[in-house]
């Protein structure tokens, strides 16, 4: 083996050359076709043209955009079940005992920390992970 006979493993397609003559079937006018703004040098149009129409990016609101289908749960951590009193657990219990601030579109069960104690939870949300250790520590995890 020598470095001259060495070749790439796929086939190379050589690159278009335009311009070089009428029998190269890419002669004259070079694929451009026949006068218009593609036809010059520099021709074409920038970025987001459409044609004259007010553009996407004119018609659209520039202050941001506000999904109003979204919905903002309050995230509940073990930490902070661990130091609820109660054993029947609901958004409402967490917010009198001051442990959660307050209740935006309904709680959501994380398993951040180690949850101590069996506790049966009603929230909106559970992680997989949370689920799973509340009931293996005996407690239920309820979807409302």
């Amino acid at each position: 083996m020598k470095i001259d006979e060495l070749k790439p493993n796929t086939k190379r397609k050589a690159r278009t050359r335009v311009g070089r003559g009428t029998g190269s079937g890419l002669g004259k006018t070079s694929g451009r076709g026949h006068k218009g703004q593609n036809a010059r040098s520099g021709g074409g149009v920038r970025r987001g043209f459409e044609g004259g129409q007010t553009p996407m990016y004119r018609r659209l609101p520039k202050r941001g955009f506000k999904n109003i289908n979204s919905k903002n749960y309050t995230e509940v951590t073990f930490k902070m079940l661990n130091k609820s009193k109660a054993t029947d657990v609901t958004a409402e219990s967490l917010l009198e005992e001051g442990i959660i601030g307050r209740i935006n579109d309904g709680i959501v069960i994380l398993a951040t920390g180690k949850l101590e104690k069996k506790l049966n939870i009603k929230a909106k949300r559970f992680t997989a992970k949370a689920k799973e250790q509340i009931e293996a520590l005996g407690g239920k995890a309820e979807v409302i």
